[in-house]
């Protein structure tokens, strides 16, 4: 019953969690500067009966315990909270109050998730075996993220398994949720290449050595690495976002020139090999031209690793209660989500809910100043929480049994 008692609360608080959301979405914060949002979760968790809260775990952070004070697993929940630098373009009656400043990700949905299961939970009377950690986490978007901080303080330490979720705002909500096994999110690393030439006066090129033409090889070539250096059977991706030279003079050969850009793997394997190959790629072509050049190469968030046991569980989990093919198979992503530091300490899963408005014709993806979602998929994934919930704290265990066990039930 625990299950059912915890969907029938979600539901009738639906309204609520609607209000939650738009609420948020009004009154965004940008990455480690989330502090009225964070003042914020910690007032709804207090209205919910909680006392064991931790605060600014690794910066913002905030853990939030139910404590059944009954043996049994420990599990983790997650949720971000953080917006983004972008003005928003929507005619929603809740957009954003704040300029240059938009939940364009989603983050505001996922934190109203997280919040309506932590009201569910506590408001149940069902008898609970274990613990569940609530996770709202600061600084997804920016690295080096709010994960890494809030793993790197030891306060998750005693958590069997984690789960975390993600709207998609692109693909049209129809109640089912998604779910990837193994590498389900790429690395995401930023580079910098400055290349120093020789400028001089447009009229006489014979007299410098032209960082603009060695810069535009350069970027031809760097595809390469994808195209002729990475097993194709691996994914990779190699993007120059910004070339900048010259000062604006229609005459002037420029001195030096500056690419940056990303790149995306899966394999870590894939993503030194893409790193070594730049840094000697663009030292032998620069050389070749006369010029020199520094490359910068920064790694942020690993890939995403959904373990497979967990993954497996939310399947079959979402499946077995709302009916076979509501949860689907989907390919890896070549995005970026510091949810990757959990996975590196802990078995879990990411999994996604579909939420793009059926209505409208088009649904901006993530990032986009006219982003929206359908708040339907709120009670999609709350209730797939619920499900994850009710698997592992609903009763006590037997003698000998273990969470490995538990969460192998369904696999």
């Amino acid at each position: 019953m625990l299950y059912e008692n915890l969907e029938k609360i979600i539901e009738d608080s639906y309204d609520e969690t609607v209000k939650l959301r738009r609420y948020l979405h009004m009154n965004p914060e940008l990455s480690f500067q989330e502090e009225h949002t964070r003042e914020y979760i910690l007032k709804k968790l207090k209205e919910y009966g909680y006392s064991d809260i931790k605060e600014n775990v690794g910066g913002n952070g905030i853990l939030a315990t139910y404590d059944s004070q009954n043996e049994g697993p420990i599990i983790g929940l997650r949720a971000d909270f953080d917006a983004l630098p972008i003005q928003e373009e929507t005619d929603l009656e809740f957009r954003s109050q704040k300029d240059g400043v938009m939940h364009a990700c989603g983050h505001d949905v996922h934190t109203a998730i997280l919040l309506s299961v932590a009201k569910a939970v506590k408001a149940s009377t069902d008898p609970l075996y274990g613990k569940i950690i609530f996770i709202f986490q600061h600084a997804e978007e920016l690295p080096p993220g709010g994960a890494k901080a809030i793993v790197a303080s030891g306060e998750l330490s005693e958590i069997d398994y984690i789960y975390g979720l993600h709207v998609h705002g692109n693909d049209k909500f129809d109640g089912k949720i998604n779910y990837c096994s193994g590498y389900a999110m790429a690395a995401s690393d930023n580079f910098e290449i400055k290349i120093q030439g020789a400028g001089g006066h447009g009229s006489a090129p014979h007299m410098t050595t032209d960082s603009t033409v060695v810069a535009a090889f350069l970027i031809q070539q760097l595809q390469t690495i994808i195209s002729r250096k990475k097993d194709p059977s691996e994914s990779g991706v190699l993007t120059i976002a910004i070339f900048k030279s010259g000062e604006g003079a229609h005459n002037i050969i420029a001195d030096t020139a500056t690419l940056k850009g990303t790149v995306r793997t899966l394999n870590p394997e894939v993503q030194a090999l893409v790193e070594s190959e730049m840094r000697k790629m663009t030292a032998l072509i620069c050389e070749a031209h006369g010029a020199k050049a520094t490359v910068s190469y920064e790694k942020g968030y690993p890939a995403v690793f959904n373990h497979k046991e967990p993954t497996e569980l939310v399947k079959n989990l979402f499946e077995k209660k709302f009916g076979a093919g509501q949860a689907e198979a989907v390919a890896p992503a070549m995005g970026g989500e510091d949810f990757a530091y959990y996975l590196e300490e802990k078995p879990g899963t990411f999994f996604y809910v579909p939420a793009g408005i059926p209505e409208q014709e088009i649904n901006y993806p993530h990032h986009h100043s006219k982003f929206t979602v359908d708040e339907r998929s709120m009670l999609v994934g709350a209730k797939a929480f619920s499900l994850i919930i009710d698997h592992y704290l609903s009763g006590a265990k037997t003698e000998g049994s273990d969470t490995d066990k538990k969460a192998g039930e369904y696999a």
